[in-house]
């Protein structure tokens, strides 16, 4: 007898009956059909789902890797209860696609020309003191630091005036950085819209359109959209038209602007 009190032959009857019902086809497409009613995203579980720290995508990507080899009902069952969770959290104001959001992306001038000489060592100890040198000035301002992009970073605001303020703060900041002579430059691109929020990231045009426009700025400039422009026109910022802009894979008549402190 095992300490439960079923005996070993009662415990692997069981086992195998619990296997045979977690791969039964008709269970699995009703466990399905009853996440498609659910709150939240019916494809949670997927890899875009479970990007980043937040406890169900955390949970979740454990319970894939325990399930990996056969996925079935109980697995199903167990990613309804984290979609219904993040269905919550985003009925709360926590990554609905309708909550207006400002998108930063940052990089450095010149980085890549300067590692290829420099070395691993070397550029990612700049990295590091860049990145103690500007994270800290963008999050003071209510930025939520969504990824890190080599030498770049992407950051979402819920003010557009505090997104540029910690633009121009970081870049400021880097002023106090050097290493072997090299002095890196920030360079910024923001945007207003309504990303939809997956798992950790964030997705959709505005997100392709703030990049583009972080491309065309130069060494030490944070450009802006002409979404950003209507909501901090008089806010403690000089705004000049940047005439010459085209970037593949932005929309049509997009309007930039270089954002400088007053």
């Amino acid at each position: 007898m095992s300490e439960n009190g079923a005996s070993p032959p009662t415990q692997n009857r069981l086992a195998r009956a619990l296997k045979r019902l977690d791969g039964d086809p008709r269970l699995l497409k009703l466990v399905r059909l009853g996440r498609s009613r659910l709150p939240g995203d019916a494809r949670y579980g997927d890899p875009l789902s479970l990007t980043g720290d937040r406890a169900p995508a955390v949970l979740g990507r454990r319970l894939s890797a325990l399930t990996s080899e056969r996925p079935g009902a109980l697995r199903e069952v167990g990613m309804s209860a984290l979609q219904v969770w993040q269905g919550v959290s985003e009925a709360q104001g926590r990554g609905r696609g309708d909550r207006e959001l400002t998108i930063v992306f940052t990089d450095l001038a010149d980085f890549s020309t300067w590692a290829l000489d420099a070395g691993d060592t070397r550029a990612l100890a700049l990295l590091r003191d860049v990145g103690e040198a500007i994270e800290p000035e963008l999050c003071s301002r209510g930025g939520e630091i969504v990824k890190r992009l080599g030498d770049g970073l992407m950051v979402v605001f819920d003010d557009p005036g505090r997104a540029i303020e910690g633009a121009h703060a970081a870049a400021r900041a880097l002023e106090r950085v050097e290493i072997d002579g090299m002095s890196p430059r920030l360079r910024a691109g923001v945007h207003t819209g309504r990303p939809r929020r997956l798992g950790g990231d964030y997705f959709g045009v505005d997100v392709n359109v703030a990049a583009r426009v972080a491309e065309a700025a130069g060494a030490g400039e944070v450009l802006i959209s002409d979404a950003v422009h209507g909501k901090v026109q008089g806010d403690s910022v000089q705004l000049k038209r940047r005439w010459r802009f085209s970037a593949k894979g932005a929309p049509k008549g997009l309007k930039v602007y270089a954002a400088e402190p007053s």
